[in-house]
This record gives C-alpha cells, structure tokens and sequence, in this order.
C-alpha cells in the first residue's frame, strides 16, 4: 500500500471532490483519480461513490478515513519532530486567513520568517468567511473578531481595537453622534460577513447591539474605509485598517460613550489535533512582529 495513495484518499475526503483535492495536492486531477482506484484494488473495497453531482463516501471508506487522517497524522507529527531534533522547521503547512489583514500585516510579518525557514512549503489560502478547520483540512486558521468557536484550540496574538469612524464632511453635514441612541438615526457601511448585527457595543457590563440605516454592504474591510472616507456614513473598522486614515485626518473617530465589543487576532487549530512546530513558530513570529500593544495602534 503507497503513502501517496493514502494521502490522495484523505484529501479527496477533505476537500469533497477529485478537483479540489487535486489542486490542493498540486497534482493533475487524473493523478489524484488513479492513486485512489489503485488504493481501492489495494484495500479491496470501495472507498467513495462517485456520481456526476456529488462525491460520497462509503461505509468502508468513513471507517479507513478516520484511521488513515490519524496515520498521515502521525506519519507528519514524527517528521516534524526529527526536523526539530536537527534544528530545522520543514514541510507543507496550510492556513486560511483574512484578505486585508493578510495583505497589510500578516504577509509582511511572515515573509522574513519564511526566508528564515526555507524547508517550510507554506500555502495561504486567503477567505474573509470562517471557514471549517477540521473539515477543509487547513493545519491553523488565521482569524480576526471575538474567540467562540469551542471547535477551535485558539491562540491569541494581538489584541484588535475597532473604533467607529467617518469622513469630516459627513460628519459636518449630519452631525457627530454622542450617544447610541443618536447612531441608530445615521447611515452605515456594514461588513456582509456579519451584517448589521456587527454593530455590538458594551456599557456598564451590558451588551447592546445597534442598528443603524444602512448605506451600503460589502465583504471587504479596504471598501468600508474607502467608501467611509468618501462620505457615505460611519463604519466600524479595526485600527490595523483604520489607523493611518486617522493619522491623515481622511478618517474621523466618533465616540458615542460605549466601546465596541472586544475582538482579538488569533491562530487557530482544529481541537484534538496535535499542532505542528511549524504552525507554533509561525504563531510566534505573528505574536512578536505585532506587539502588544500592536504597533497600528502607537500614537493613536
């Protein structure tokens, strides 16, 4: 029985199809299609239905994957631990992180990391939706907002300030908002991936959720600032988006009393799995580049 053929079988499981499994692997698809047959006239069982809609596995195959993921599991954790035994971090890690805060922050921080480890085959899938770890088979999720997901062993790296911002002009044709209360009658730029609820804000220990009118939905943190800078309403952004605007004066903060729900930058890796030292140096080098406080934050 062949290794790749083992691992051909756990990526299709993962990823749902011969394709996307294929591309994961970084093999052609047909490849990945030929291991799995061979495995399956191996095992003398069949592993996954296949269908012209959909891609399933058989009781045969949920029983062997369960096994299999553990072994390949097992099989990486062992050379991790001999390439730290001789002082070097190596092999294939997979994450998932946010868009901006990728392109702003995090590639910059990883870059000198990267060059400082060159055995490490890194890949950085890039999705502002929260995805699913454990079944999309990433080794961590790079994540920004508040820590809840109980699947999840998370470790904190910054902590994410969020502060309600608009343009001076706007601010000087509808007013300045002093109170919840007044928020709720202004227009808002609204982050799609959380909608309107986004707008959380705690006062004297309590939790109050605003809704505001809204000027515009999108699922990007850049077109909220911009479309915020060019006088369309108040938005509620992280200082590692917000904060140069501000220096400018492109951006103006609005206080309205009550400060946003806590959210925080985060690592995260499926629970029960063994986190790889790849994935914990790389968490390090993230906590250190950032500080703490993170440096978006100095002066503001």
């Amino acid at each position: 029985m062949k290794l790749d053929g083992i691992a051909a079988f756990v990526a299709i499981a993962e990823a749902g199809s011969i394709s996307e499994a294929a591309r994961r692997l970084r093999l052609a698809k047909s490849v990945v299609s030929d291991r799995l047959a061979q495995l399956e006239r191996q095992l003398g069982a069949k592993l996954v239905h296949r269908s012209t809609r959909r891609l399933t596995l058989t009781e045969d195959g949920l029983i062997f994957l369960e096994l299999a993921s553990q072994s390949l599991r097992g099989l990486d954790v062992a050379a991790a631990t001999l390439a730290e035994r001789r002082g070097t971090l190596s092999g294939p890690l997979r994450l998932s992180a946010p868009v901006t805060l990728t392109a702003l922050h995090i590639g910059p921080a990883l870059y000198p990391f990267l060059r400082q480890h060159p055995e490490i085959d890194l890949t950085i899938e890039l999705d502002d939706r929260v995805v699913d770890a454990q079944a999309e088979g990433y080794d961590g999720v790079v994540r920004h907002g508040p820590m809840r997901d109980s699947r999840l062993m998370a470790w904190r790296l910054a902590r994410s300030r969020r502060v309600l911002v608009a343009s001076p002009d706007y601010l000087e044709q509808n007013g300045r908002p002093g109170s919840l209360e007044e928020l709720e009658a202004h227009r808002g730029i609204f982050y799609t991936h959380r909608g309107i609820a986004d707008w959380r804000f705690v006062t004297e220990g309590k939790a109050i959720q605003v809704r505001a009118r809204p000027a515009l939905r999108v699922n990007n943190g850049v077109i909220m600032r911009d479309a915020a800078a060019a006088g369309l309403g108040i938005t509620l952004l992280p200082l590692f988006i917000a904060g140069p605007d501000i220096r400018i004066g492109r951006l103006q903060v609005v206080d309205v009393g009550a400060q946003p729900e806590a959210e925080f930058i985060y690592v995260a890796h499926p629970e029960g799995r063994q986190p790889s030292a790849k994935l914990r140096a790389l968490a390090q080098c993230l906590r250190e580049a950032f500080g703490d406080p993170p440096y978006w934050e100095a002066g503001l």
